[in-house]
């Protein structure tokens, strides 16, 4: 099936990763250098776009007028170790990853395309471990990443001293996600781990606080069949026309 958009892969050399890490960058029918877009920034992006259909979703929601012009940057991952590495809240490369998209990938979408260079116009998403390392590096870069679509993420004690010890959310948009089947989830430690009661304790501490949230349990497990379903509506959420 023809795409309505254009797919474009580019690759930057990150002095932080010591990798060349490639950016598929997807922009929508009759894009335009004389407009301005959304950034939909996304960790697993090959998953986003072949389980989570970004681009089929990009086209639907473009054609029909429903969203605000958005590009989508998915960022991948080598395997389910490198995965680890890069967004686990304890990870060898977290640090170095957040660096990656602070210093690397933020400037290289402000030269490349027409955004709006500001917080308010970039968007993270990730689902699990992804949707952890963005909304720890928007709570702690809320000028550079003003959104988050978090769907499943996984929250320990150390997520939560780390979204607790954020002073001020008004300027954060957040969008979350859960499962209620996500009780005993296989992590890539081996290890199976309860995710729907912290983040149903990291859903009371948002409530409280000033920001716009949006909180959604669904019926379904931790697998892209919940939040290929749901992806949607976080889209509708995030980008679409008020």
């Amino acid at each position: 099936m023809g795409r309505d958009g254009s797919m474009k892969e580019y690759t930057i050399n990150s002095q932080y990763l010591q990798e060349t890490m490639t950016l598929r960058i997807y922009t929508p029918k009759n894009f335009s250098p004389l407009y301005k877009y959304h950034f939909c920034i996304m960790q697993d992006g090959n998953d986003y776009y072949s389980m989570g259909r970004a681009a089929t979703l990009s086209d639907k929601l473009h054609k029909e007028g429903n969203i605000e012009n958005t590009i989508f940057i998915g960022i991948h991952y080598n395997d389910k170790y490198d995965r680890q590495d890069k967004y686990h809240p304890d990870g060898e490369k977290q640090s170095d990853y957040v660096n990656f998209l602070l210093r690397e990938v933020v400037p290289f979408l402000d030269d490349e395309l027409p955004g709006y260079c500001m917080g308010s116009g970039r968007t993270l998403v990730g689902d699990s471990l992804a949707g952890t390392l963005a909304l720890m590096t928007a709570v702690k870069f809320p000028n550079i990443f003003g959104n988050v679509i978090m769907q499943s993420p996984y929250v320990d004690e150390h997520v939560l001293e780390v979204v607790k010890a954020t002073k001020d959310f008004s300027s954060l948009t957040i969008y979350h996600t859960i499962g209620n089947e996500e009780t005993d989830v296989e992590t890539t430690e081996g290890v199976r781990k309860d995710f729907l009661a912290p983040n149903r304790k990291l859903r009371e501490f948002l409530n409280r606080q000033s920001l716009s949230y949006t909180y959604h349990e669904l019926d379904g497990d931790h697998t892209w069949g919940t939040w290929q379903k749901d992806f949607e509506r976080a889209l509708l959420k995030m980008f679409g026309k008020a």
